[in-house]
């Protein structure tokens, strides 16, 4: 398990390693109650690693403590969603 850090400011949640970005998802505030997942970024030296699964993960999270639900545009956020039916209580219908 790796450090999720959410960047307000910048609309992304990033996991780093020694100060480089290791992993990202970017999201877009639709409305103060839909943010949009528009994209997300491993690094090659990271991929297989689940670090995409772990961002996912930190914005549900975040979604949920804030009333916040998210429509994943992005294709792997998107294939998240579908996978795991235990984010639909904040998915966007």
């Amino acid at each position: 398990m790796h450090n999720v850090e959410h960047e307000a400011a910048n609309k992304r949640f990033l996991i780093q390693d020694n100060g480089d970005i290791a992993a990202v998802m970017t999201y877009v505030i639709s409305s103060p109650e839909l943010y949009i997942i528009d994209h997300t970024l491993v690094e090659n030296a990271y991929r297989g690693q689940g670090l995409g699964d772990e961002l996912i993960k930190a914005m549900v999270e975040y979604a949920r403590e804030n009333g916040i639900k998210i429509l994943p545009l992005c294709p792997f956020a998107k294939d998240s969603f579908e996978r795991i039916s235990e984010y639909t209580d904040v998915l966007h219908q």
